[in-house]
């Protein structure tokens, strides 16, 4: 059918999939314009001057708030949750392949997570560590270790707290990106690798693993994406430090200037520069595989 005979209906789809496209990168698109504004530029249109005066300002730091250690900790804990993710979900798909007892159960009580309000999650998992915090403090004190309870602070922090928070929200994708993967696998190739002497570990190193690469590629991008911009589940249990995205919704109620925007492309980019590295090797990946079917 020719161009110019596109039905009303094509159209009309046609509009309505540009409008959703707009609504969705608009937003996006309008922050990295306006990041690039000279120095007397403000927070809405028109743009004034076009320079990268506000990354400077951003890089200098933004009055009280130190971008550089929070930009570390989102990175350091974004990795840390998708190495957890990869292995956990694995771990748990592999589990599940087999007749499991308490399974559906395990299921439901790890699905639930993605049910509950994320506020109500962070509420819980903060009030849980506080009171781990009350029993630390009456065994320090009933054993009469009165400079240790002097000394202790909280158990609460970005790698104890925080990064529970965290998986409790990935985990459960990557569980269901696995049963996806795990659903669709051959059996064949483990009982052919079982008939040629393989044991289970070599079995699972040199013919499960490399089947299953790129699915884990998705998982892992999902697990540090979903980590890098969690605000609410971390809100409530993340001690007292604070991850990029926490200190980016402190600061837009403080700060009245671009610099804003600027630190809101810089978070865009690395999302960006990982999902991009997630594709790549996901297809290097894929690539490797037909080439060693072939």
């Amino acid at each position: 059918m020719a161009a110019g005979a596109r039905s009303l209906e094509f159209r009309l789809f046609a509009a309505f999939f540009a409008a959703y496209v707009l609504f969705l990168y608009g937003p996006m698109l309008v922050i990295v314009i306006l990041s690039f504004q000279g120095p007397e530029g403000g927070l809405t249109f028109p743009l004034r001057g076009l320079s990268t005066h506000w990354f400077v300002k951003l890089s200098e730091g933004l009055g009280s708030v130190d971008i550089g250690a929070a930009l570390k900790r989102s990175l350091a804990v974004g990795l840390i949750v998708m190495a957890f993710t990869v292995a956990l979900s694995v771990l748990a798909g592999l589990a599940f392949r087999k007749k499991l007892a308490g399974g559906k159960v395990l299921f439901f009580v790890v699905v639930a997570s993605l049910i509950m309000p994320s506020i109500i999650v962070s509420l819980g998992i903060g009030l849980e560590f506080r009171l781990l915090d009350g029993v630390i403090k009456s065994a320090f004190a009933w054993i009469g270790q009165e400079e240790m309870l002097a000394e202790f602070g909280t158990t609460m922090g970005l790698y104890t707290s925080a990064l529970g928070a965290h998986l409790s929200w990935t985990l459960p994708f990557g569980l269901l990106i696995m049963f996806a993967v795990f659903n669709r696998f051959n059996p064949a190739y483990e009982e052919a690798a079982r008939d040629l002497g393989a044991t289970p570990w070599q079995s699972f190193r040199h013919v499960v693993l490399p089947l299953i690469a790129p699915s884990l590629v998705g998982i892992g991008m999902f697990g540090f994406t979903l980590s890098w911009d969690e605000i609410a589940r971390t809100s409530q249990a993340i001690g007292d430090v604070n991850t990029l995205p926490l200190e980016l919704q402190g600061l837009t109620t403080t700060v009245t200037t671009p610099a804003i925007y600027a630190l809101g492309t810089v978070t865009m980019v690395v999302s960006f520069c990982v999902i991009g590295l997630a594709l790549v090797l996901a297809r290097m990946l894929a690539r490797r595989q037909a080439q060693a079917r072939s």
